[in-house]
């Protein structure tokens, strides 16, 4: 069967229609109202007219409504190189002439569906056409699914035009092969892909029918995904009938996350929460396809840093503890560390190990993470590391010299964790039972000079401070040194009044052995004039040893004798009733002492030791 004849057995019915009212010379008619032809395929299309035969034809044309007047097919661009005109000359008798014209249309498009009308112009004017024309439809095969439930789950298909065409065979293809002839088809695999044609136009298909294949997703805008923006997902399959497509979050070992519809997912804006995998699921009715998943990473700058410290606890000096900064950023930051405000040269992501942390490690630390999309800092954390006190120093108040009757304040301080407590000590003289930094001694003598130090002590250890000479200096205005000087000038004014005793009791013994010596009794003889009384002890002793020279004593068993030694510090002045002047020592601290041995001749007058006066 070829075209032609396959068109004209599609008339429904024939339509003639004068193209002139009244005139029975004037006519176009077509044989056929309405053609329906596949895509591709050639139609022609007939007419028959007639015009008077004193009448002479110029021009014949067909032509289409959607032009303004009448455009000749040949020059309307939407039919160059597929249009032609087949026209047999008129037969002419009178009183009318008739003729026919085929119009021929190769590769028909579904635009070409139109209504066609055939026109005539003769020389005295006249134009003539047939009215209505022609009503070309140009369709696919199309194939309709239906899902078969009877026996068992399948898929029946069906091949079909849209328009009438009795008497067609219909041929099935399976991935392009030829299966057999017919309707229908059963029991579609999905992944077949199934077409139909019209025996004898087997080069027109119908369009495939096949379960969706993979989707593939893709995104705008293209490139980095960055927090805040707005970013589309698409998921695409070639599938006919269309694919439906569902959006599901899958995370590895949890089951999937909530489903989303259609070919599109969108995020206004897109959050670091939203990265993961992605999968899309294309469904028809001849079946489903799931895509690839896809991995949504959102790029976006640190987070808030936060910092740990391990092991947990205090920190004593000497042990080890590891420093670490994390933050929730995309891609990974890099850390920088400070102490103190201070930036430490330490590798930019491992975690810090102090090892042995050490005093000097005490101090505020906090991270910095950054990243290219930017930077945020940690809050600031207090590293407290304990240690037992470091050897403490000892100052003194007021500086300089230390003079007897000041007060004096000794100062102890320690670099320790916790804060040490304090003890103080003299050497040799054990804990002075004074606690505290600072020990006061108010109206300090030189007794208390000497050596002192601290002992700092906290829960982790203790130390001693190096020794503190106090040495203190005796001043005239000191009670020590007034004391001092006192008991000095009594000692002497005691020994001097002895002295002279003394050289009274010899001189007056001398005289009564002289008397004796002369027979006279002593307490006879004329009275002794009264002893002279010497300015300083010095001149006595001079004296009386050039007496003792003079007048050599005859009893001498008893032997009496003194020695007497006196120091003081320089400045010091005499007291008052001491007659003379002592020697002075350049010592400015020296014992006192004295010696004195006095034995009592066996007959001492009584009247001599009652007249002897002392003045």
């Amino acid at each position: 069967m070829n075209l032609r004849t396959a068109a004209r057995g599609f008339v429904a019915f024939l339509l003639s229609v004068p193209a002139l009212q009244g005139d029975p010379n004037w006519a176009v008619t077509y044989p056929s109202s309405n053609i329906c032809e596949l895509r591709g395929s050639t139609v022609e299309i007939l007419c028959n007219y007639k015009y008077p035969s004193a009448n002479r034809v110029e021009k014949k044309l067909w032509f289409i409504n959607k032009h303004k007047g009448a455009v000749d097919l040949k020059d309307d661009t939407d039919y160059t190189d597929r249009v032609e005109y087949s026209c047999v000359e008129p037969s002419c008798s009178r009183p009318s002439c008739t003729g026919t014209c085929t119009l021929r249309i190769k590769n028909l498009t579904q635009s070409d569906s139109a209504e066609y009308k055939f026109r005539i112009t003769t020389n005295n004017g006249g134009a003539y056409s047939g009215a209505p024309g022609v009503k070309l439809s140009v369709t696919d095969f199309q194939v309709e699914v239906v899902i078969l439930t009877r026996y068992h789950d399948g898929v029946q298909l069906k091949c079909h035009s849209m328009c009438y065409l009795p008497r067609l065979t219909y041929t099935w293809y399976r991935n392009g092969s030829q299966q057999y002839q017919g309707m229908y088809w059963f029991n579609i695999n999905p992944e077949y892909r199934v077409s139909c044609a019209v025996k004898g136009s087997e080069h027109l298909h119908s369009p495939s029918v096949y379960a969706p294949e993979i989707p593939s997703v893709g995104w705008t805008p293209p490139g980095v995904i960055k927090e805040g923006s707005s970013v589309n997902l698409t998921c695409t399959s070639e599938a006919n009938p269309v694919a439906k497509y569902t959006w599901t979050k899958v995370t590895t070992g949890h089951p999937p996350g909530r489903s989303v519809q259609g070919q599109q997912l969108s995020f206004h804006p897109i959050q670091s929460s939203d990265s993961g995998q992605y999968l899309c699921t294309a469904k028809n009715d001849l079946g489903t396809t799931n895509s690839s998943s896809f991995s949504i990473d959102v790029k976006y700058a640190p987070k808030t840093p936060s910092v740990s410290v391990r092991p947990p606890g205090e920190i004593k000096e000497g042990g080890s503890v590891t420093l670490s900064c994390s933050s929730d950023a995309n891609p990974a930051a890099d850390y920088t560390w400070f102490k103190d405000n201070q930036p430490l040269p330490w590798e930019p992501r491992r975690p810090y190990t102090l090892d042995p942390v050490s005093s000097k490690d005490r101090g505020t630390y906090r991270c910095q993470a950054r990243n290219q999309y930017g930077y945020l800092g940690s809050n600031s954390f207090f590293v407290d590391v304990l240690y037992a006190p470091k050897t403490p120093s000892v100052s003194v108040r007021p500086p300089g010299g230390i003079k007897e009757g000041g007060s004096v304040t000794l100062s102890c301080s320690s670099d320790a964790n916790p804060a040490a407590d304090y003890t103080w000590f003299r050497e040799h003289g054990g804990s002075v039972e004074e606690l505290g930094e600072n020990y006061t001694i108010s109206n300090i003598t030189t007794e208390l000079g000497g050596n002192y130090y601290c002992e700092a002590r906290n829960a982790v250890g203790l130390q001693n401070s190096t020794l503190m000479f106090l040495n203190v200096t005796a001043t005239p205005s000191s009670p020590s040194s007034m004391s001092t000087t006192v008991a000095a000038g009594t000692v002497a004014v005691l020994l001097a009044t002895m002295l002279l005793f003394i050289f009274l009791w010899m001189r007056r013994k001398r005289s009564s052995r002289k008397a004796r010596g002369q027979g006279g009794r002593p307490d006879t003889r004329e009275e002794s004039p009264p002893c002279p009384v010497y300015d300083n002890v010095s001149a006595l002793t001079n004296r009386s040893a050039s007496a003792a020279q003079r007048e050599p004593i005859e009893e001498q068993d008893d032997p009496h004798y003194a020695s007497i030694h006196i120091s003081r510090s320089k400045n010091q002045e005499v007291p008052r009733g001491f007659a003379g002047s002592l020697v002075e020592s350049d010592h400015t601290e020296q014992v006192l002492y004295s010696a004195i041995n006095l034995k009592r001749p066996k007959a001492v007058p009584d009247k001599l030791m009652s007249d002897t006066t002392i003045k």
